[in-house]
Order: C-alpha cells, then structure tokens, then sequence
C-alpha cells in the first residue's frame, strides 16, 4: 500500500542535530547533503510512484522519498551497495540528506532498495515511462523558475558510456553462449546432451579461444554452426521461455543462416554493429570512433546556455544505443526539449547533430540551429547559397554572385563563363562545365544546410562560442568511470538511471556552489525556515539556562 513520507517535516528537538556543538551544527547545515535535503529531498514527488504498489490494504511501503534520494546519491558518488549501507548507518551528513534525525532510524534494508530498482525497471518495460526521469524533470523546472533562468539559449552534446563487460571475440561470444546456455538445462537434459557441449564446457569461452590458431577458427566456427542449429532445433520447445535462450537464439540467427536447407555461417561483413557484444549487457551496442571501440550506449546531454544567466542548468539527458547518429538522437527529443522549455529559440550544437529531417523540425519549432562546425570534408572551392528574400536566392563563388533559377525538379545557379575561363580555381570547382557557361545544381535540402552552416555568423560574437562549454559537462559526467572509460554498470535502463542521477547532481552542485558565493540570494533553498531554527535556539536555551551550574570548592 502506497503512502507518503511526511515524518522528516515534524523536527525532533532531540534528534542529530541538537547533540551537535554550535560550530559543527553549522557546518552540518551549510554542507551539500543538507543542500540536497532541501532542494531534492524535499522536493521528489512521490506520488509518481505509486503506481509500483498495492491498491489492496497491505503494509505501508517504505519511504519512497528516501528510496529515490539514496539511488540518486548511489549512482552519483558511484558506491556500492554496501559502502551506500555503511553511510546510511555512520555518515551524519548522508542522514541529514536523507531526511533521518535519529540515529535508530533505518528506512530501509538492501532487499528493499533491490526490489524498488526492479520495480522501476519492470514499470519502465511496461509502460515506456522512467519515473526518476520524472522526477529531474520536476526538480529542474522548479528550479529554473526559481533561480530565474532563461532557457531560450541551450546546447547539446554526447558522450560514449561504455558498458562494464569483457570485449569478446566472435568465437568466444559463441562458446560462452553455450556454457550459459548448458547451466540453464535441467539435469536430464545435461546428461542428454552432455557429449555435444563436452568440447565447450569443460574450461572457460578465454581459454578455448587462446588454444585456437587462427587458421582453426574458419574449422571452428563451421562447427558452432552445426551445434547451435542442433542444439536450438532440440531445446527450443522446451526452454523457448527462459531469458538465457532467449539471448542464444537471438546469437544463433545472427552469426548463422539457413541456405538450401544447409546452416552456414555468415562473412564478418554481414554482422552489423547491433550485434549481440555479451550476454552480461543484451542492449549494448558496438562503434568505432576516432580510432576507439566503444561497446555500450551513448548519453545526450543538453543545457542552459543563456549568457545572462548566472549559471546554467542541464534540462534534458537521453540514452541511446551507441550507434545512434548524433543526428538521429537530436529528432528524437527536441519534441521533448520544446515540451519542457518552450521558450527554446537558438540550440548550439556540433556539426554531427546537423540533417535535413532535423532542419525541419527547426523550422517547424522556430529554433535557430547553430553548428559550430560542418560534418564532411570542406569543398575545394566553397560556394555559398544564401535566400535574401523569399523567391530570390543568391549563388556565389570566391570570384562572382549570380541569380538561381527554379527548374522542374531544383534549381540552378549560371555562372560566366568568361570569369570562369580565367578562374584560377576552376579545376577544382564544383560547377557543371557546359558549352557557353558553367552550372551548380543544389535542392532546397542544400539550401537549408547551408543556411544552418551559416547560422552562426548572423549571431552577436559573445554568443559563437558557448558550445564548447558544454564539454566540461560531459567531463562532469565521465570522471567517475574507471580506468578503462567504462561504467561501473551494464544495461541501458541502468545507464538511464546513472544519466538521470548525474544530472540532478550536476545541477544540485552548480546551485550549492553559487549560493555559497552568494550568500541571502536564494532564501527559497535556504536549509531550515526562521520558525525551525527559532524552535532549536529556543530548546538549546533552556538546556543551557537549566544545566545546575558547577560548585566551586576551596583547595
């Protein structure tokens, strides 16, 4: 049965902070966690998450508000389980977050957070909804209104958030399948089909790829092949609802196909980069990238960039597959992006974000995209399109500016041929050399890439480099991955949950830092109203005034 947590409201007068002396009392309220307390804390919304109890009178759920807050904090600070537990136990300042004020308070045990992890992710695959998404997206609106931050301005960048699983090779992805795959059988089925996983079982997928020499793979694969087709025709029926077959047929129909009614193996080229990468991480995906190889999702992140703001805020973040194109994650959420901060005008990306599908989504939201640089390689000899008004579209070369002209299908700009002759740069042109003149066809496709490339010139020079400040936030989020780059988790809904985490902390220490530097400003996020703290000095008084007061005696 869902119910609220209020009793953090109701202060207890002889709780943590009444044993504490004035100077660490102090210190304890002007610390970040007493800033989460009141500005996350305080502020989640748990009647979003009712819907993962119990309509039925049953037992009251743990407080939700402190379930949220510690998976927040969790993914944040990158703990683990039992080093969060130990926090929650001896860190007055973690209880303080967590809207404890005792020390005999629990508010839950480690099944409890386990089980509400699961819930989130059973809710998210039925519904489509994450509910800490939610949540941030409560949180930020209330605090861009409180903080009066302009959202008109705001940029985007993306990052690769690389799973924590084994990079493995073809071959051993195969053999490790089948050793998960002959734990999940029953004991009958072990002993029936003992022999024919016998070559696979015996040792781990590592050391059976490294007694391999490489002219035996082609052999060895060919082999796998034969076995994985007996081994699915046998077991499908019987194990076709088990998760762990669920991944083995998936890794059977795409490293191996049935032609003339012969299994065969398919060439490396036809694998694509959604392949199966492990068994331990179903959703990562595979890129290359600047020379890297990168196996998980990537994360997109976008915030305030407003140049009048006094600091800026991340209001959205996404988790894709890794082999999403910039381009594609941009058109999938500036619908959301406009939803939550309709005010949206001008968004500063990099030249990735850039397609034509998205020039009309920017069009149709009326958002300036300004690209700080061009995907592709630049052209020898540039040529700029540019609309003056509308029916009236200016071509222009290093040497000469012509009129374009509508045709059936596109348009064409005529350039001279008697500039063109004596052009040092013809060679390398892009123009159509016809008979008595040279010709560039473009479509309005053309005409509204190049009016994107162009966007940040008609912008004042303070606003052309606010971009690349979004790269420091990107930092914020990457320095807790291992030496490796990787996270510490796997999957996409986990990844999802570090994303979301990170960014309410992100913009929680952009707040705490700026109200440390100015001091009154925000009396809104100050930690404890005048009537609480009135009630604390009031008590602190009549324990100091009715202490007897210490005798003195003669020596």
């Amino acid at each position: 049965m869902f119910t609220q947590n209020h009793t953090h409201l109701q202060q207890n007068l002889f709780g943590i902070e009444s044993h504490l002396p004035e100077s660490k009392r102090k210190k304890l309220l002007n610390s970040m966690e007493a800033s989460f307390y009141k500005i996350v804390f305080c502020n989640i919304k748990e009647q979003l998450f009712a819907p993962l109890f119990s309509d039925s009178g049953s037992r009251p759920n743990a407080p939700v508000n402190s379930l949220v807050a510690a998976l927040i904090l969790y993914q944040k600070k990158g703990w683990t389980t039992e080093e969060l537990f130990d926090r929650i136990d001896f860190d007055l300042r973690l209880r303080y977050a967590l809207g404890l004020q005792s020390l005999e308070e629990t508010p839950f045990c480690p099944a409890t957070f386990f089980n509400f992890q699961n819930r989130l992710l059973k809710y998210f695959t039925e519904t489509g909804i994450n509910l800490l998404e939610q949540v941030f997206d409560s949180l930020t609106q209330q605090q861009l209104k409180k903080l009066k931050l302009k959202t008109n301005i705001q940029r985007m960048d993306s990052f690769q958030a690389m799973s924590n699983i084994r990079a493995y090779s073809r071959t051993q992805l195969l053999v490790e399948m089948l050793i998960r795959l002959y734990r999940a059988l029953n004991k009958q089925d072990q002993q029936k089909y003992r022999e024919l996983f016998t070559p696979y079982i015996d040792e781990s997928s590592s050391k059976f790829v490294y007694r391999l020499n490489k002219s035996d793979i082609p052999h060895e694969l060919e082999k796998l092949a034969q076995l994985y087709n007996t081994l699915y025709t046998a077991l499908k029926s019987s194990y076709d609802s088990l998760e762990v077959f669920a991944v083995f047929e998936r890794v059977y129909h795409e490293h191996f196909c049935i032609i003339s009614d012969t299994i065969t193996v398919k060439k490396s080229q036809e694998l694509n980069s959604s392949c199966l990468q492990s068994p331990d991480d179903i959703d990562a995906t595979f890129r290359s990238k600047r020379g890297n190889d990168y196996r998980g999702q990537v994360v997109n992140v976008t915030e305030t960039a407003n140049p009048e703001n006094s600091l800026n805020l991340i209001t959205d973040v996404a988790v894709a597959p890794n082999n999403t194109d910039d381009s594609t994650i941009l058109n999938d959420r500036i619908d959301t992006i406009k939803e939550k901060t309709h005010d949206l005008h001008e968004l500063h990306t990099d030249g990735g974000y850039g397609s034509s599908e998205n020039d009309q989504k920017m069009e149709h939201h009326a958002i300036n995209h300004i690209q700080t640089a061009v995907r592709g390689k630049t052209p020898a000899v540039s040529i700029e399109i540019k609309e003056k008004k509308p029916g009236m579209i200016e071509v222009s070369c290093p040497y000469q500016q012509v009129k374009a002209h509508k045709t059936r299908k596109r348009y064409k700009a005529c350039f001279h041929m008697d500039r063109c002759s004596s052009c040092p740069l013809a060679e390398q042109c892009q123009t159509i050399q016809q008979k008595k003149r040279r010709v560039f066809y473009f479509d309005m496709e053309m005409l509204k890439m190049q009016q994107r490339i162009h966007a940040i010139e008609q912008i004042p020079l303070e606003r052309r480099k606010i971009r690349p400040n979004v790269e420091a936030t990107v930092k914020e989020f990457t320095k807790g991955f291992n030496h490796k780059g990787k996270l510490r988790i796997r999957g996409k809904f986990k990844t999802m949950l570090f994303a979301l985490a990170m960014s309410i902390g992100i913009n929680l220490g952009r707040i705490y830092r700026y109200m440390l530097e100015n001091p009154g400003l925000f009396p809104d996020f100050s930690v404890l109203n005048s009537s609480v703290k009135g009630v604390i000095a009031f008590f602190r008084m009549c324990v100091k005034f009715s202490m007897p007061k210490p005798q003195r005696t003669l020596t």
